[in-house]
């Protein structure tokens, strides 16, 4: 059974990021991607994303090399072209597809932050989620829920778990933060929105 009530962030090596290829509308989602790379950065950690240099994955990645991190990046073969992968970063596989992709960047993380996105995003999300249930995984999941980008989601997760559709209470699959730093911060482990 998992729980808020997580270990501490220090023995996390790498992080995976889930986001958006695209920056969204709202100046915030920019912001937080690039505060989230420059902490990865600054705390030692290595990047693993999806290979991308636009939007928010971009951004991410920049951030993070520009404070010293590692960056390791996974981009499908159909997605060179839309995502423009990134000439700059440490390391760039290119795979057969989605569900490669997914299972390498789960592989070589400690943890997973997932930002705002899109129709991709929440698939990574969802099948993090479903793993994390199932007991395929034990590592953290943080979702960052920028400018409260999540709350219509959170409140179907609850509506999914009063109608009787899940096994446990979905608090314990992953932790929801409102900003970067609550997420490597001394309280960083602990579900910064819901009780």
């Amino acid at each position: 059974m998992y729980s808020n009530e997580m270990p501490g962030t220090n023995n996390i090596k790498s992080v995976a990021v889930f986001c958006g290829s695209r920056p969204g509308n709202d100046p915030l989602y920019a912001e937080h991607a690039v505060a989230l790379g420059r902490l990865i950065g600054e705390r030692g950690h290595m990047l693993v994303y999806g290979g991308g240099r636009a939007g928010m994955m971009g951004m991410v990645a920049d951030a993070a090399l520009e404070h010293g991190a590692r960056v390791y990046g996974v981009i499908p073969e159909v997605l060179m072209a839309w995502e423009q992968q990134h000439e700059g970063i440490t390391e760039l596989s290119v795979v057969a597809d989605m569900h490669v992709r997914k299972k390498m960047m789960y592989d070589r993380c400690d943890a997973v932050v997932v930002l705002p996105g899109g129709n991709g995003t929440l698939d990574e999300l969802f099948e993090l989620i479903t793993w994390n249930s199932l007991k395929i995984h034990s590592k953290k999941v943080f979702l960052l829920n920028t400018a409260g980008f999540y709350d219509h989601l959170l409140a179907h997760f609850d509506r999914m778990m009063g109608a009787g559709f899940l096994y446990s209470d979905w608090r314990n699959a992953f932790s929801v933060h409102d900003s970067p730093e609550t997420i490597f911060g001394k309280d960083g482990d602990k579900n910064q929105t819901r009780p």
